[in-house]
C-alpha cells in the first residue's frame, strides 16, 4: 500500500508559477514511477507528466511541454512539478499517482493516486 499527497497549489495570475509537490510514503517510491494528471471542472481526468524511479526518464503532455518540468527527490521520497507561464486554461484539480509502467499516460495504469490540490490561474 501507499500514499500520496499532494500540496503547493494555489491561485497564481497568468504567467505565473507554481511547485507542486507529491510526497509518498508506505512503499519502495525510487522503485516505481510517478505521473501527474489534472481534472478540470466537467473535464476527464488528463495526463500532464510522469518521471521514472531513478528520474532518468521523463515524458510530457504537448499542452505543458517547455513550460513545466518534472523531477523528483528520492531521498525525500517526494516528486515535483514545477509549473511556469500559466494560463487560465491550466486551472484544475492536480493529482499525482504511482506505478509500475515508465511513460504511462493512462490514468489506469497507475494504481495509487493522492486526494488532489487545486490549481487557479486567474487572467
Amino acid at each position: 500500500q501507499v500514499q500520496l499527497v499532494e500540496s503547493g497549489g494555489g491561485l497564481v495570475q497568468a504567467g505565473g508559477s507554481l511547485r507542486l509537490s507529491c510526497t509518498a510514503s508506505g512503499r519502495t517510491f525510487s522503485s516505481y514511477a510517478v505521473g501527474w494528471f489534472r481534472q478540470a471542472p466537467g473535464k476527464g481526468r488528463e495526463f500532464v507528466a510522469t518521471i521514472s524511479g531513478s528520474g532518468a526518464t521523463t515524458y510530457y503532455a504537448d499542452s505543458v511541454k517547455g513550460r513545466s518540468t518534472i523531477s523528483r527527490d528520492n531521498a525525500k521520497n517526494t516528486v515535483y512539478l514545477q509549473m511556469n507561464s500559466l494560463k487560465p486554461e491550466d486551472t484544475a484539480v492536480y493529482y499525482c499517482a504511482t506505478g509500475a509502467v515508465i511513460r504511462a499516460t493512462m490514468p489506469s495504469d497507475y494504481p495509487y493516486w493522492g486526494q488532489g490540490t487545486q490549481v487557479t490561474v486567474s487572467s
